[in-house]
């Protein structure tokens, strides 16, 4: 049929008008819940964590797991090409029947910075978290986000400070006044609201509506010199836990200790590393029997905290480091213990693969047992894994765990260990019938 000019020029902005409401359509729902290929795509239908006294609980029942630290996730999805490797670390990680993974949900004023400056954030990072979350969920991975580091690497406290005695507010130049300086708490409140009220823009769902998150960490490894009678850091954590409740009542949150005994502690002379470890202003009952605090976490590092270099020595230390304290969950805390970081370093004079083995086994053992008798200890984060190909990312403790088979093959056995006293995650059972009917 013909057409006339003016008809012609009709039909033609009719079907731009179309793709433009089309196109507009598109937009309007990615905006309100996400990208659809996260959502249309086996997305895991978690529940959130809760504690029930000593106990973490999914769906009714005890939750003790196994799990590692990634701390690059976030800093590595910056740039698109390398999400991959992302996908591929907590695909592994699912593989081995691993379901809890912690990373950094920081990085301040560093290169591929999170927040630019205080109160500015860069959405290009900030969508690079999205995409761990929802691929965390995708591969059916709970993460424990970690929101400020004590120490420099990613900015941390020190980067707080800078920019508080650039604009003239700040009370110190000690990095310890992060703790106490009102500017600096304010910079730092402003930060974890962001982050708890973020829109992930692959999902659509809030963080702090996201059970994909497993808890909130407050701080990696806090110390504070400046104040060894540890009142400084006790008023910090008081303040900033009931802040992130106030904020999210959803999630667990944790302080993110490394396990110290205070000076005021009976403790310290039986159980630290050495003297040194009393006065560094942090002290693991106090810190962690804050009512807003709801689970304890320690790290261990033995080659590093003690003078003494020998391995033997080490694993009686890790042993009784452990045991003391899971005996403060469950006699004093009466809360969840979470090893949320160890290692053995490939620096040690003695270091050979074979020992780290040995290491990973007494911590291992020792988890597996709290969780058979239905004890506090509740899970174990080894310190870190990795990708090939990551050797910028990669410290004195990464390893690749598929690359020496006996370490994939422990970890994976304390996998089935646990299923086995627990029963599986819906999560995780594709992954665990097949690996564990194996063993």
């Amino acid at each position: 049929m013909y057409k006339s000019p003016s008809s012609r020029i009709l039909g033609g902005n009719g079907m731009l008008y179309a793709t433009i409401g089309f196109a507009s359509c598109l937009v309007f729902i990615y905006m309100s819940f996400g990208d659809p290929w996260f959502n249309l795509h086996g997305r895991t239908n978690f529940s959130f964590v809760k504690r029930n006294g000593t106990q973490f609980i999914v769906d009714g029942r005890p939750f003790y797991f196994n799990g590692w630290n990634s701390y690059w996730m976030m800093d590595h999805g910056v740039d698109e090409s390398r999400r991959p490797r992302i996908r591929e670390m907590l695909q592994t990680g699912a593989k081995m029947g691993l379901t809890v993974c912690r990373t950094w949900a920081f990085n301040d004023g560093a290169y591929n910075a999170l927040q630019i400056s205080p109160g500015r954030f860069d959405e290009r990072v900030f969508r690079a978290l999205d995409y761990v979350i929802a691929e965390a969920n995708q591969q059916g991975i709970r993460l424990i986000l970690s929101l400020v580091n004590n120490l420099q690497p990613y900015g941390g406290k020190t980067q707080y400070v800078k920019w508080a005695w650039i604009e003239g507010v700040a009370l110190s130049s000690s990095n310890d006044s992060f703790f106490y300086d009102p500017s600096i708490r304010h910079y730092f409140k402003n930060y974890v609201k962001t982050v708890l009220t973020r829109k992930n823009t692959f999902t659509g769902i809030e963080y702090r509506d996201d059970p994909t998150i497993f808890a909130w960490e407050l701080i990696n490894e806090p110390r504070c010199l400046t104040d060894p009678s540890g009142d400084t850091l006790q008023d910090w954590i008081e303040e900033m836990s009931y802040f992130v409740k106030s904020v999210d009542r959803n999630h667990l949150l944790t302080v993110g200790l490394e396990g110290f005994y205070g000076p005021k502690n009976s403790k310290r002379l039986s159980f630290n590393p050495e003297f040194w470890a009393a006065d560094l202003g942090s002290d693991f009952t106090r810190n962690s029997m804050i009512s807003t605090i709801d689970f304890a976490s320690v790290h261990i590092y033995p080659d590093h905290w003690s003078h003494v270099q020998n391995f033997e020595y080490n694993l009686r230390f890790v042993s009784k480091w452990m045991i003391s304290h899971i005996e403060d969950g469950d006699k004093d805390l009466k809360k969840p213990v979470m090893f949320t970081e160890f290692g053995l370093s490939n620096e040690d004079l003695d270091f050979d693969s074979s020992l780290r083995e040995r290491f990973y086994k007494v911590i291992l053992d020792i988890s597996y047992k709290s969780a058979k008798r239905n004890k506090s200890g509740a899970g174990t984060l080894v310190w870190q894994f990795l990708v090939e190909g990551m050797e910028e990312f990669n410290d004195e403790f990464g390893i690749v765990p598929w690359k020496r088979p006996s370490t994939y093959q422990l970890f994976t056995e304390q996998s089935c260990r646990l299923a086995k006293i627990q029963g599986a995650l819906l999560s995780q059972e594709k992954h665990l019938k097949k690996l564990c009917a194996q063993r």
